[in-house]
């Protein structure tokens, strides 16, 4: 049985199963042949499918339902079977298409993976007396081992495990062992199956990444091609077959999921594209006029700005459902989108055609968070750019972020020549600041907390701490507090800070900041932001928290 693995805060990853049917096209235009993560449970599965691609190589998460049909129509490289927390004896377990074990592709099995692969090839799993959990020193017992060869002979991995693999599959050889488990990895190099009872994806693994690219280089035969420039021409080409000649709105937040969206299909289509910066009067401090600057002086690229902050205002009147408020935002962004495609459509020649595709900065993380299409992943929260989404929407989606995690967006845009502060700018959520407000969004407390994000932000700059932080906002709940300021006693509003350390939001950890810096923070927002009077800190990590509260 494989628990729950402590990571380090910022690399990890929830279950989710990837897009069916979605695929990245490789180097030059060809199908770049993925690897394909089976996502058997674990509580971190995605982690390993972000370790390969840290790899330079290419890989998909998919539901372990997927058969060997279907691992051939996409041309898989490889499989990996992930983690999980069952055994592999409970009636409701996962289990795998046992055709893929005689496909001849590699498989690699990593925790439960290892063992429902020895499960199903007539090898036993039990329960055994002594749990492992946490750091464990493993002893590779065969040099030649394809994955462990010229590793140390003595090493540290994580384990997270209550079932053993007791006997291994039928021609497998034992490598490795560890004080309670002594068949802590198997090979059979001539059906091309491996297992490894550790989890070579954590920090806690120090050559855990090692034994990866064995298995990705030098048994899958796995190029290390999946780079940014190569992601750049695959998405150029994708979005170019897409369009056309048609004519393409862009939903710009000015962001960098946005701002890498809108520079690819600018760099696909040129002139096609017209970019629309919706102010919904939810945004952060200075942010409206910092948008259309930066996108009018330095990109160059059509831009039509709209305000729209009192229409979104007048929706969200009275909503403190966080779910509702949402969707509300997502609704009346693509209305938006559609009042400002018929009024260009008016403007367009007689013989251009209308505008019906919509470019939005949407992420893997996007599509995990809403439960992905496959429909396997509970859904944490909708977005505004995946599931509130309304269902009559009148445009065909560009997304051409839909497969990548931030970092990966991160060293696009870098290689697209962002600017660094937009590059590294942190995420905003597209329902901005009415999700940070907990309760009825009103235009006074969306005032107190611009103010209130203000100061913190700066002081975080001010620090030198903001590249180090992935996200740092603050939050205002709708609720009054007694205080004292002046020898008076004041009724006001608590303000939450919130800032996280994460490689890709799947997981994130509370920031460590200086306690001098929270003591100014703190002071600076009671002192000069009107109707506060009390500062909090949240130190919940995600999971089992969110980052965002709402």
């Amino acid at each position: 049985m494989a628990d729950v693995v402590p990571l380090r805060g910022h690399e990890a990853a929830a279950t989710v199963s990837e897009v069916a049917g979605e695929r990245a096209p490789g180097p030059g235009g060809g199908k770049e042949r993925p690897i394909l993560v089976l996502d058997l449970g674990g509580q971190y599965a995605q982690l390993i499918a972000r370790r390969i691609r840290e790899c330079r190589v290419y890989s998909e998460l998919v539901p372990s339902s997927v058969g060997v049909d279907e691992v051939r129509r996409r041309d898989a490289r490889a499989i990996v079977l992930s983690g999980g927390p069952s055994s592999v004896y409970a009636q409701d377990a996962p289990i795998v298409d046992p055709s893929l074990f005689d496909s001849a592709l590699p498989v690699l099995g990593i925790c439960y993976g290892m063992q429902l692969m020895a499960a199903q090839l007539g090898g036993r799993v039990d329960r055994t007396d002594i749990a492992e959990f946490g750091r464990t020193e493993l002893e590779v017992t065969e040099p030649s081992s394809e994955l462990l060869a010229d590793l140390p002979a003595q090493q540290t991995v994580w384990m997270s495990h209550r079932d053993s693999v007791v006997a291994p599959p039928a021609g497998a050889r034992v490598v490795a062992s560890s004080p309670a488990t002594p068949i802590a990895a198997f090979e059979d190099a001539g059906r091309r199956l491996y297992g490894v009872q550790f989890h070579p994806e954590v920090v806690h693994t120090p050559h855990g990444m090692e034994v990866l690219k064995r298995f990705l280089y030098d048994v899958a035969d796995a190029p290390p091609v999946w780079t940014p420039t190569a992601v750049i021409e695959d998405q150029v080409a994708r979005i170019r077959d897409q369009v056309g000649t048609q004519r393409v709105l862009c939903a710009l937040s000015g962001g960098v999921d946005s701002a890498v969206a809108a520079l690819l299909v600018h760099k696909a289509v040129g002139d096609q594209l017209t970019c629309v910066f919706v102010d919904h009067g939810l945004l952060r401090k200075g942010e409206a006029e910092q948008v259309v600057e930066t996108f009018g002086s330095h990109f160059h690229v059509l831009l039509v700005h709209v305000d729209a902050a009192e229409r979104f205002l007048t929706r969200l009147a009275g909503i403190d459902d966080p779910e509702h408020k949402r969707r509300i935002v997502g609704e009346e962004f693509i209305r938006v989108f559609e009042d400002e495609a018929r009024r260009l459509d008016r403007g367009l020649a007689a013989t251009e055609p209308p505008l019906r595709f919509l470019v939005q900065g949407t992420l893997y993380s996007d599509v995990i968070e809403s439960g992905g299409q496959a429909g396997v992943a509970a859904t944490i929260k909708s977005h505004h750019n995946v599931g509130a989404l309304p269902d009559d929407i009148e445009f065909e989606l560009v997304e051409p972020l839909r497969l990548l995690f931030k970092d990966e967006v991160r060293r696009v845009g870098e290689e697209l020549g962002l600017p660094e502060p937009m590059v590294w700018r942190h995420p905003f959520p597209g329902p901005g600041l009415a999700i940070r407000i907990i309760g009825e969004v009103t235009r006074e407390r969306l005032e107190i907390l611009r103010e209130a994000d203000a100061v913190l932000l700066e002081e975080i700059r001010r620090a030198g701490l903001y590249r180090d932080i992935w996200q740092c906002f603050a939050v205002l709940p709708a609720i009054r507090s007694v205080g004292v300021q002046g020898d008076e006693r004041t009724y006001a509003y608590p303000i939450v800070i919130r800032a996280v350390t994460s490689d890709d939001a799947m997981t994130a950890d509370w920031a460590r900041i200086p306690y001098d810096v929270l003591q100014t923070i703190s002071s600076r927002i009671i002192n000069e932001v009107e109707h506060v009077n009390r500062v909090a800190l949240d130190i919940s990590s995600k999971p089992p928290a969110t980052i965002e509260w709402e």
